[in-house]
């Protein structure tokens, strides 16, 4: 098991969580649940891999964000279909 990056003391373990995101355009925040995240057991952080932030972020600014409810699994937002076929402005 990884330790924890913010307390430096507990092991992290795998979960699903639930994370709060700000769209792109700024107009609202949606709910993602079932989101794979690191859990710790010391200090209840919780906390998603720099991957996974830049496969919520890449896909919310390919997606038609009108199209999104206020509540999506992740499995959801990532099944839906882009306007675009990536990120041009992600270098």
């Amino acid at each position: 098991m990884e330790t924890c990056p913010w307390c430096e003391k507990g092991k992290l373990a795998s979960v699903n969580g639930t994370v709060y995101w700000e769209l792109p355009d700024g107009t609202r925040a949606v709910e993602i649940t079932e989101t794979p995240s690191s859990h710790c057991q010391s200090c209840d952080a919780l906390f998603q891999s720099d991957e996974i932030v830049k496969e919520i972020e890449n896909q919310l600014f390919l997606i038609d964000s009108k199209q999104l409810e206020k509540q999506t699994t992740y499995s959801e937002l990532m099944n839906m279909k882009r306007l675009l076929k990536r990120n041009y402005f992600d270098f």
